[in-house]
């Protein structure tokens, strides 16, 4: 198994083995350093100092005891108390039998001369003690006060035994604690030593774990894998490409940049390593055909036009009521330049794997879920969303409320919100193109209960588009909830098929009848006389309404170029519907109806009976639709 397929517990086992020698190495360099034998030389003559100083004190307190047994045998030779010191001193004094040692004890062995000797002293002690009595009861008195002088140097020895063993043990805990700290830096510092010429902890170098590794380790490794390099291209779908070492002649060559990455290392802090784990990425020495590594990545189906899509910003969109951020989508659109960049670093810096997602590869959207411009965008959208104008078209209506407003309102693609004006526009054309009836052609039943189809006229319903679309944007930028009629240029009687409703003024052009309609039922009926069409004025058919009406006025033609008129006709009643043409009286005309208008009609207008324009002028008002048909 190479190192690059290496299972993790394995590299961990193989961390721990390198650790632990590692530890042996820097112990036993600070066992054979200076500076630990100069610190162990320094703890051994603290010791024979501290051992000196309690022999001493321990000769004073014995020289201090021999003193006061000196005083005790005040009158007593000084052969005597030498004896009795002699005998304290070689631990005799116990057996009862001076000079006879203990088994185990020192000693010395004694002849018989010297104990007749101490026979005779003895007597001869005895003798003298008489001489002595006299004294006795001073003695006394200085005994005592010498005892207890003794009891209280005895307690005051005890003290100062007690403090010098505090002493000793304050600084026997002062040296272990100097020595193992001075251990813990020499460990510290034979580590920061170490990692001087190694990769610290846990150091991933281009994906590769080289902890504690030293340069001609590192080396090593990367000779023996270049033989069998592969880089595995990892894409944003899952799937895997390849490009391998020998296919374009990849060989390691040995430089400066391992050793570099190791002397930035901030080897005195080399503790962090053990949490913050080194990863670097780095180019390595290697070379290659950079020709057959193109030629590879040109026909890597990544790259192929037909397996990229082209990524989707978040943008706001319109959902239910309102806007709401619709997430950036990240497609498979492959930046080129990018691309070739993280392949030549994998390959330069000996990594086996390149995910193109992470290596920024995908051309990504410029704009995702939480860029401020989107929030701002979506927040200015929905700001429009609180109008609702409802029109009347009696009997219907057309709402125009969110679901209407959200089609106009567009965010642009650096995410700059744009009321759609054309839009706006083209909503209020539809509705001009459902209601508008002005100039369309009706099918009409006329009074003698004939069907005829009547094309042309002025009359019909007309919205006045751009005063509509002044109303509407007003509403809108005010938040309004209002129900309204649209802007009309022209109105008619209803919003029914037939608009003119049930009063009206209808013209039989061909049967020269005229007749005034008034809650569906004819109310005046009139022969009359109409344009005559053999000289050109004829009267033209369609759908009008009454403009006004005014009575005695004079009808004048042509003006001609000597300021006077083609004719000029005084009328009481006068009517228009279009243009100069309308109803009138024409007491000229001795005859209506029938083919008079073929040879004495009137130049377009529709002549009547005295009486007869006389009541419909008192019948019809300024609005009423007037039909004209053949």
């Amino acid at each position: 198994m190479s190192d690059m397929q290496k299972r993790p517990e394995d590299i961990d086992r193989e961390s721990e083995e390198i650790i632990e020698e590692t530890m042996k190495e820097i112990f036993d360099d600070i066992n054979n350093s200076d500076e630990f034998k100069e610190m162990d030389d320094s703890y051994d003559e603290s010791k024979e100092a501290e051992e000196e100083s309690g022999q001493k004190d321990k000769t004073e307190e014995e020289n201090g005891r021999s003193d006061s047994e000196d005083t005790d045998t005040c009158g007593i030779s000084s052969d005597d108390s030498n004896i009795e010191a002699a005998g304290r001193i070689d631990g005799v004094e116990e057996s009862g039998n001076i000079g006879v040692p203990d088994e185990d004890g020192p000693g010395f062995a004694m002849d018989g001369d010297y104990a007749e000797d101490s026979a005779f002293e003895e007597e001869e002690y005895d003798s003298e003690e008489d001489d002595f009595e006299f004294e006795d009861d001073d003695f006394e008195t200085e005994e005592e006060d010498y005892e207890s002088e003794d009891d209280d140097g005895e307690e005051e020895e005890t003290e100062a035994e007690k403090e010098l063993k505090r002493h000793r043990r304050r600084k026997k805990t002062g040296v272990i604690a100097a020595s193992i700290l001075g251990a813990l830096i020499l460990i510290y510092l034979g580590f920061a030593l170490y990692f001087n010429s190694h990769f610290m902890f846990f150091t991933e170098i281009n994906g590769q774990d080289f902890s504690m590794k030293s340069v001609s380790q590192v080396e090593e490794y990367m000779k023996k894998q270049v033989a069998d390099y592969v880089l595995t291209l990892e894409e944003s779908d899952g799937g895997t490409e390849t490009v391998k070492g020998s296919d374009i002649s990849l060989e390691y060559v040995q430089g400066r940049e391992l050793k570099e990455l190791v002397n930035k290392q901030k080897n005195l802090f080399w503790i962090e390593s053990l949490w913050k784990h080194p990863e670097i990425t780095a180019e390595v020495g290697v070379k290659y055909d950079e020709n057959a590594l193109k030629s590879i990545i040109e026909n890597l189906n990544c790259l192929k036009p037909e397996n990229q899509t082209a990524s989707v910003d978040a943008h706001p969109e319109f959902k239910d009521t309102e806007f709401v951020i619709v997430p950036e989508v990240i497609g498979t659109q492959i930046d080129t330049e990018k691309f070739n960049e993280a392949v030549a670093a994998a390959i330069n810096g000996f990594a086996s794997t390149v995910n193109l997602s992470d290596a920024g590869c995908y051309i990504r959207p410029r704009f995702v879920s939480d860029s401020k411009e989107v929030i701002a965008a979506k927040d200015a959208m929905n700001s429009y969303l609180g109008t609702s104008v409802t029109y009347d078209f009696s009997p219907s209506t057309e709402v125009v409320d969110a679901s209407v407003i959200s089609q106009w309102v567009k965010a642009d693609g650096d995410m700059n919100v744009t009321f759609d004006e054309e839009a706006v526009k083209a909503y209020i054309q539809t509705l001009a193109d459902k209601y508008n009836t002005k100039g369309k052609t009706r099918t009409f039943t006329t009074a003698s209960g004939n069907s005829v189809t009547v094309e042309g006229g002025s009359y019909g319903w007309r919205i006045d588009q751009e005063a509509e679309y002044n109303a509407l944007t007003a509403n809108i930028k005010n938040g309004e909830t209002v129900t309204r009629e649209p802007e009309y240029s022209s109105r008619a009687a209803s919003h029914d098929t037939n608009d003119f409703g049930n009063t009206y003024a209808e013209v039989d052009l061909t049967n020269q009848q005229m007749y005034f309609i008034q809650n569906g039922q004819v109310v005046l009926q009139s022969g009359i006389v109409t344009g005559n069409p053999n000289k050109g004025h004829a009267t033209p058919q369609g759908t009008y309404s009454l403009a006004y009406k005014a009575l005695d006025q004079v009808l004048r033609g042509k003006k001609l170029p000597d300021g006077t008129y083609e004719y000029e006709s005084p009328v009481k009643f006068w009517m228009p519907f279009n243009g100069g043409i309308g109803f009138h009286d024409a007491t000229w005309q001795p005859t209506f109806g029938g083919a008079r208008y073929q040879t004495n009609g009137s130049h377009g207008c529709v002549n009547m009976p005295y009486d007869k324009a006389s009541q419909l002028y008192d019948l019809i008002s300024a609005g009423t639709p007037v039909i004209l048909h053949y």
